[in-house]
């Protein structure tokens, strides 16, 4: 039982609260607690589990849900203790999304030189995959839906389009100096993804890393074309340990190689504010609920 400090908030879980799958994943059944990720200090364990445990400062993911709370129960093996070198609210930042970024970054290989693309370029997983690429040596550009969040992509080290113009993929175009894009991670889909099939050619990687939107792009003429796409089915069939990814980020966030961006915070008991900054599409990097 984690004492919950902080609680990590995605969008799928407005998805979720809206009624609305987080495809693929379908709709839980009601009673339904959000909250995948939580960190904090274990204040109880079971009858075979290692009391050593007790009073360490964790993040894990939760069976879920069941996070938006004070307390909450995790899985004693699925425990990462935080570094000394961060805060809590830093580490569970980095908990789904640091996890998920390394992994789909390993995937998409990116190479010295290589044009990157990064929708979403702001959010928490966009702006730590922004962070990897740039620190590979790629040539990064970051897409987000409004002039406000321009900066911070450009504090990452990247440049940046706002994909609410419609001439972003132009504006692309013009970044590259008219050079196809090698790597596209969408996370958007709708018609932001599918514009952004018309920058990558034969050769390039598409990820599909999510559907902010609603609904991921059609990747048929991607593969027409002979542009690989690729997903967390990918991921899965890597068969990459997530824990030890996620343990990963965290020692990379401590040395100082990667930055968690927490962009808000607010208190459990505005949770509903929480969905609704997030809806609006006014939040920058993560987005957290403290305890």
């Amino acid at each position: 039982m984690v004492d919950v400090e902080a609680v990590n908030v995605v969008f799928a879980e407005t998805q979720i609260r809206a009624g609305r799958a987080p495809l693929p994943l379908p709709l839980p059944t009601p009673p339904y607690i959000p909250g995948s990720g939580v960190g904090g200090v274990i204040g109880a364990v079971g009858p075979d589990t290692d009391p050593g445990l007790l009073g360490r400062r964790v993040i894990a993911q939760s069976s879920g849900s069941g996070g938006y709370a004070e307390k909450a129960l995790v899985a004693a093996d699925a425990v990462i203790p935080i570094p000394e070198a961060l805060s809590t609210a830093d580490a569970v930042a980095l908990l789904t999304d640091g996890a998920t970024a390394m992994a789909l970054f390993r995937l998409a290989a990116p190479k010295p030189e290589e044009w990157v693309l990064v929708e979403a370029a702001a959010g928490g997983l966009g702006g730590l995959l922004v962070q990897l690429a740039v620190n590979a040596g790629a040539k990064v550009i970051g897409a987000v839906g409004s002039d406000a969040k321009l900066s911070a992509v450009r504090d990452a080290g990247a440049q940046a389009v706002n994909y609410a113009q419609p001439d972003w993929t132009e504006r692309v175009r013009t970044l590259t100096g008219g050079a196809t894009v090698d790597v596209v991670f969408d996370g958007v889909g709708g018609d932001i993804g599918t514009a952004a099939t018309s920058l990558v050619e034969a050769g390039g990687r598409f990820l599909l890393t999510g559907a902010a939107s609603g609904g991921y792009t059609d990747p048929a003429a991607l593969v027409e074309r002979g542009v690989t796409v690729l997903g967390l089915q990918q991921v899965r069939e890597m068969g990459l340990n997530l824990q030890e990814l996620g343990a990963d980020a965290l020692e990379q966030a401590a040395a100082g190689r990667l930055r968690p961006v927490i962009g808000q915070t607010f208190p459990l008991e505005h949770a509903a504010d929480a969905h609704a900054a997030m809806e609006a599409r006014t939040t920058i990097g993560k987005t957290l609920l403290l305890v």
